[in-house]
Order: structure tokens, then sequence, then C-alpha cells
């Protein structure tokens, strides 16, 4: 183990002391869109009579290639753009440097390069399991936070604002995520939590959403145990852009007689601002965004009852309004004086105001009423600002660094503030090795400091706590002819927790993907995973109501390694375009953490019952993802976009008599704690809070100026749940005892039989910028959960006005 950090340093000189050998020239540029002035990232760029000298282009779109020096006629190419055939002489020790600009012709569908696999790519030459959204649907859905859009992508769950990809994780509050997210290639979680804040992503301004599938952990670090989350935004092109959106709505009455708690109108609002230029002589880029809204909320304030233990301050419907604010801006700078040099600043600034319903009142007439002491009211300041630094050297390398000052203060009710700054920086250097048959290899270091006080976590020993990870990663990949591909790398990791933790762990994958014939494409991967947990998992003690969350800080990191299989498969049936993908996976975990509800306490003086993360031993996630996306285009002007996903998942533990804990029901002996005594249904070995299935699907008919729009989200049941859940509730005033009533039993077998929620949306352009867009979520009004004691919300409707110009 010891010899590994050094092994990767001989390793990463080794290749850049290959270029050493040849007296070659460089033929270097930037290729873009002639109309818009956009970078076309991963434009191919070649010899016509011997391809295996070229290059592709990066995400601001430049390139540099090495060759002899001759003459030679370069092929540059990019899917919807016309083909440029180039005349180049190139001569010794030097370089030629070219603006490249593509003219557009007429396509069906459009190419998608993505940068999840670390490399600018197309998608059908990545190595691992990636689907990506565009922001047509997120637009078209009146997108108000991003994890809404997400939840539609196929083998993504968002449950209780935690992102879940294939099954790796079962309900946590949103802690502790499984899945790393990151905006321009930074995290956005930070190491507290380890929570994503959805809210502070400028969804106004998003290029593409990029969803990598399995361990990830090498590509995207320590967090991207089940798959990462990449966001890209946009930058300016040549013509300004200014985007104005403004909608109003409401909830309707819930379904469920004797449900609708409040009065009146509970209203929807908000509006969002874009702007993006090229200043002055076109070197300067600048985005500006903004968005205000605000809701009533479609849960109500708590009503305590005689029974509660720490019911928190009295609350009412008016408390639960939610608003928030938030600016954003880009700034970057393309040198003049020295080729290949850009420089920016990105910042975001956010104010809101929430309310955060943990528990249902009941399972009936107050279903849409919180649980007296479980609400969650913060006021939450939260910035970050990105200082980077881009070059690409006439020698075709590219060096990479940036930093991000994250800061978020929440002033919560119930002993529930927070205030947390993480402070992450970034270095990264790749490059193309001609003349070792284009191969590309990308190393780097990163750091990422946290700092939170909260006396939430006193179960350390104070409400200061800190953590510090640093690690070094190399990916190396290597294209043979113009249909085999393969990828390797390694990530050695290393975290430190107030000076008392300790642990280095190094991970490896490798991927490849073949070209079977044209548009087939073949790929199998093979990974780990290495997450470490949070302070909020090891350190966290509090009550919400009667109910409390347990510390443990014994938590033992989890490990994975993930392997799969895939075909994605060109479509093209009558004026029907797209792919269709199909991949087969198995994951393996160690020391799996789950976040499970019992009786820890043997003293019952801090909480009868509750939530704790555990480490529950090992088990395995295997099963099917199926996507398809297309587009047909027709006379007169008809179009139908789709996007369609299927996913099976068989979660299961794979030792199920493994005693993490010892429970302490009151009603019961002094029992060990396992997989088999804490399930409802152990007869399958399902863990718990988990769906088989699960259908996404987006259909949109276009006509003219018309646009109809119609989404599908279907869960099957949950299997299986912590058995406590209905111990307690035979603890509870309901059955004489001295709590208030906690309810899911009933609803559990009368209405655990699965959900299928549609959205629908009608649109209409006019004036050439104006759109005006009708917009219902659960548009059937069904009432419905998708984990325990949490209601989803009912009907919404949603009138959009949209100005682009």
């Amino acid at each position: 183990m010891k010899r590994f950090p050094r092994i990767l340093f001989l390793l990463s000189g080794l290749l850049l002391v290959v270029q050493l050998n040849a007296q070659h020239g460089i033929f270097s540029g930037r290729v873009t869109d002639k109309e818009l002035g956009e970078s076309l990232v991963g434009s191919n760029i070649y010899v016509k009579k011997k391809m295996s000298i070229g290059g592709v282009t990066d995400i601001n779109g430049y390139f540099s290639i090495s060759a002899s020096p001759g003459d030679y006629v370069f092929t540059v190419s990019f899917t919807g753009m016309r083909t440029l055939d180039i005349p180049v002489t190139i001569k010794a020790d030097s370089t030629i440097f070219m603006e490249i600009k593509m003219d557009p012709f007429s396509t069906q569908f459009e190419e998608v390069v993505v940068r999840a696999g670390k490399f600018d790519k197309k998608l059908e030459d990545q190595t691992v399991s990636i689907e990506v959204m565009q922001p047509r649907i997120i637009d078209a859905k009146n997108t108000r936070s991003v994890e809404t859009i997400l939840d539609l992508m196929p083998g993504v769950t968002i449950l209780d604002q935690e992102p879940q990809i294939r099954g790796g994780s079962g309900f946590t509050f949103g802690v502790g995520s499984k899945v790393a997210v990151f905006i321009d290639d930074l995290p956005i979680i930070a190491g507290d939590a380890g929570k994503p804040d959805w809210s502070l992503i400028p969804i106004e301004n998003i290029k593409q959403i990029e969803v990598v599938k399995g361990a990830s952990s090498v590509l995207s670090g320590a967090a991207a145990l089940s798959g990462a989350i990449y966001i890209r935004t946009n930058y300016p092109g040549i013509k300004p852009l200014t985007k104005v959106r403004a909608w109003g709505g409401f909830f309707t009455a819930p379904r469920l007689p004797g449900t609708k708690w409040w009065d009146g109108v509970n209203y929807i609002g908000g509006a969002s601002f874009l702007h993006t230029r090229q200043l002055g002589d076109g070197h300067t880029d600048l985005v500006l965004g903004a968005v205000v809204m605000t809701d009533r909320s479609y849960m109500g304030a708590p009503k305590p009852g005689p029974y509660v233990n720490n019911p928190g301050p009295d609350l009412s419907d008016d408390d639960m309004i939610n608003r928030k604010a938030r600016l954003n801006f880009n700034i970057r700078r393309r040198s003049k004086t020295v080729k290949g040099l850009n420089f920016g600043l990105n910042g975001n600034i956010m104010y809101k105001k929430t309310s955060n319903a943990l528990a249902w009142l009941d399972d009936t007439t107050n279903f849409y009423r919180a649980y007296p002491g479980a609400v969650l009211l913060a006021k939450t300041l939260t910035f970050y600002i990105d200082p980077y630094v881009n070059l690409y050297t006439n020698r075709g390398n590219k060096h990479y660094f940036a930093s991000r000052v994250f800061y978020n203060n929440a002033d919560a009710i119930a002993n529930q503030s927070n205030r947390v700054m993480m402070i992450y920086n970034v270095y990264q250097f790749s490059k193309t090795f001609q003349n070792v048959g284009n191969l590309d290899m990308l190393t780097g270091i990163s750091s990422n400091y946290t700092d939170s006080h909260a006396s939430l976590y006193e179960a350390s020993g104070s409400e200061h706590n800190w953590m510090w990870n640093l690690s070094a990663y190399i990916e190396l990949e290597k294209k043979f002819g113009n249909a085999f591909n393969v990828s390797a790398g390694v990530r050695l990791e290393h975290f430190r927790l107030n000076d008392s933790i300790r642990e280095t762990e190094p991970i490896f994958r490798i991927g490849t993907s073949i070209k079977l014939r044209q548009e087939t494409y073949l790929r199998a991967s093979i990974g780990q995973g290495y997450r470490f947990p949070t302070i909020t998992e090891r350190y966290i003690k509090t009550t919400v109501g009667s109910i409390g969350v347990f510390d443990n800080p014994d938590l033992i990191s989890e490990k994975s390694w993930n392997a799969e299989i895939g075909l994605k498969q060109g479509i093209k049936f009558s004026k029907f375009y797209g792919y269709a993908d199909i991949a087969v996976f198995y994951q393996e975990y160690y020391n799996t953490i789950e976040y499970l509800f019992g009786f820890w306490d043997s003293t019952y003086t801090f909480a009868l019952a509750g939530f704790k993360f555990v480490n529950t031993g090992k088990s395995k996630v295997t099963g099917i993802d199926i996507s398809v996306t297309g587009q047909a285009k027709f006379a007169q002007g008809w179009e139908i976009n789709l996007l369609l996903g299927y996913t099976y998942i068989m979660p299961i533990t794979l030792q199920p008599d493994y005693v993490f804990a010892q429970d302490y029901n009151p009603n019961d002996s002094l029992r060990n704690m396992s997989y088999q005594s804490s399930s409802v249904d152990p007869s399958k070995n399902i863990l718990k809070y988990r769906f088989i299935h699960s259908v996404k699907m987006d259909l949109e008919f276009n006509y003219r100026s018309f646009s109809f729009g119609v989404s599908m989200k279907y869960f099957s049941k949950i299997e299986n749940l912590d058995l406590s859940i209905f111990k307690f509730e035979d603890i509870t005033a309901e059955t004489g005892g001295t709590l208030q009533p906690i309810l899911y039993r009933k609803y559990y077998n009368n209405h655990n039989n699965g959900n299928i929620i549609f959205d629908m949306r009608l649109s209409y352009n006019f004036l050439e910028y104006h759109k005006i867009a009708i917009i219902s979520d659960n548009v059937f009004n069904r009432w419905y959960s998708l984990r325990p004691l949490k209601a989803e919300p009912m009907r919404s409707v949603t009138l959009q006005y949209s100005l682009n110009l």
C-alpha cells in the first residue's frame, strides 16, 4: 500500500516524457458553430488518408495535434455540421493555429457529447452507462428545482431529496448520499451531511445533465458509491441571449375527502431571468441569472395532541410558506495574448425560508399535516464562488485549476441550526499522446475541507467538527482504430475526521467499448466504490417530536464493486431516429450503511425509538436498465420526442443473520437486531425501502407553434421496511400508550400497491419570442406516499409565460 503513491507518480512521469523523441510540429485551433459562435465539443479532426493522426476538441472547442513535418489534408467533422477538408503544411518545431467555423445543415437527431467519463467523448464511445437530459424537457415542464427532472431519468429515483441510482440506498432524509453531484465539475455536496441542495442549482441555465450509473468513485470521488450526477451550464454564443420566465399556480384540493387543510388558494409563484453575452472584443463571456419563488406548501402545520414528547414551537399554516431568492453569475475571459488560456469566476448566492415536514400527522384526514415536532423550519443563506484557470499549450497539454469556496448558514428551530464552510481545490493535467497511438491521459489531485458548527453533532464531544479529503487520480483511455476503446483508472483517497479518524483507500476501474457495426456499440466495465461516512451520519443526535435520531460514532466506511455490460443501438424506423440502450449490472456492497428505525436507547432517556445509521453487513444489487430516446420529424411541422426507461433491481442482503445492534423495545425481551429479526418481510432477503420496478416516460408532440407533452413515473410497491415502525405504533396512544400515534401500518397494508403518476403540459409559441404554457403535475390527483410517513404532493396547476430573445 505504501508503494501506491510512488507507482502513481512514476506512471504519470513516464507518460509525460514519451513525447520527447521525434521532431514534430503542432496543428492546433478551435472549432465553433459559424452561426452561434458556440464551441463544438467532440469535433473530430483527422488526416483524411491516415486516420491514426488526429484528435478531438475539448469542452471549449480547442484541439492540438502533433505530426511529422509535411503537407496534410485534415478532415473536420461534427454531427449536424458540414464536413470540412482543410489543407495544412506542418513544419518542424512550429505551431499553426486556426479558427475553424462550421456551417450547420438540417439533421434529424442531435449528437450528444458528454464529459462525465472525464474525456470529451461522444455518448456511444463511453465505457460506462450514462444517461443525458437535454434542456428541452427542463424548460417544457416549468422545472423549479432540478431534482424533479432528475426523477424522470431512467434508473434514478429522488426520494426525500436524496438521489438514488439503481437501488444503491434506501431513504435517509437526504443525508449521506451515495451519489456524487457536481455543477461544472465541482461538488455541490458538503461533507457535513453529504446532502445536495438542489435549490442552489441554476435551473434556468442548464446545458445538459449527465448521470453516470454504477460505482463511480475512481472518476468522481468517494461519494460516488452508486453513481454521479454532472450538471453542465451554458456559456454565451456570438449572439446575446435573454430568457425570462414567470409563473403562477396552485395546488388543488386533495382526492381524499377531508384532507384539504387550507382556505382560499394554496398558491405557487415565481419568476426567473437569464442573460448571456460576449462583452467588448468578444473575448469575455458573461452570464447572469436570478430567480425568486414562493409556495404556500402542500403540507399544513401540525396539530399537537396531549401525548407528544418535544412538540416544538407552536406553528401556524403561514409558518409553512416557502420562499427563495437566488442570484448567480459566470464570467470567463479568453486571453488575446496567450493562446489557449482562459480564466474566470463563477458565483451563486441564495437566501431561502423553508419548511420540511419529516412525517405526516396520520394516514387519513391529517395525511397532509405534519407530525408535531417533526417540522424543520429554517432560514438559510448559501453562497459559493469558483475561480478557475484553463491553459491549452502548443504541445497539446491541458492544465486546469479550480477552487470552490462554499458557505451555508441555516438558522433553524428546535436546535437544528448549522453553519458549514467547504473549501475545494482541484488541479488536473490532461494530454493526448499522438506518438503512442492517440493515448488520452488525465491525472489530478483534489482537496476538500469541510468545517461545521452545529449542536446537532455534539455527540462527537464538540459542536465544532471538521473533515478533510485528499485524493489523487489518473485515468487512461486509448482508441484502437475507429471501433475499439479501452479506459482504466486508479484513485487514492485519504480522509481525516477531527484528528481522531484517518483512513486511506485505493480504488480501481477498467472499461471498454467496441463498435460492432454502424450504430451498434457494446460496452463493459468493472469498478470499485468507496464512501467515508459524513459528520452527520456519525454524530447527529436530535429529536423530532416523539422520534429520535441517534448517533453512531462507530460507523465505518462502506465499499462496493460494480460490473456491467451494456449495448447501445441506433434506431431508424420510418421517420424515427434515436437510440436504445440496455445494461445488465451487478453491484456488491461491504459494510452497507442503512438508515433504520429501531429502539436504540437502553435507558429511554433520550428517545424511546428513532432512526440511526448502522453498518448492516454485505449486500448486493443486480438488475437490468433499459432506455429509449429519440425523435421523429414529419411533414407540415409535426415532431415527436420520446424518452422511455425501465429499471429492474433485485437488492438483497447477503448476511441476513448478521447482528448489527441490540433492540431495546420495552414490550420485548432484549434481542439481537439483524436483517432477519428487524424486517417486516424477511422471506426474500430484499433490502428495506426499495422499489423493484420503475418506469419513466416523457412523450412530446409538436405541431408548428403548439406543443403537448405527458410524463409518467411508475414505482412498484416497497417490498420491505423496519418492523420497529409497526412496533412503535403499538406503543402509542392509539393502543392505550402514552405517545401521540404514529400511524403507518394500515396505509402500508392497504395502499402499498405501487404508484403511477402522470404530468401533462400544453404550450403555444407566438410572435416569435413568446410562449405561454399550462402545466399540471400529478394531473390525476393521486393520493400517494413513496416512503414511510411522507405524503407526496397533490395535483398542481401552473400557468407559465416565457420570453426568449
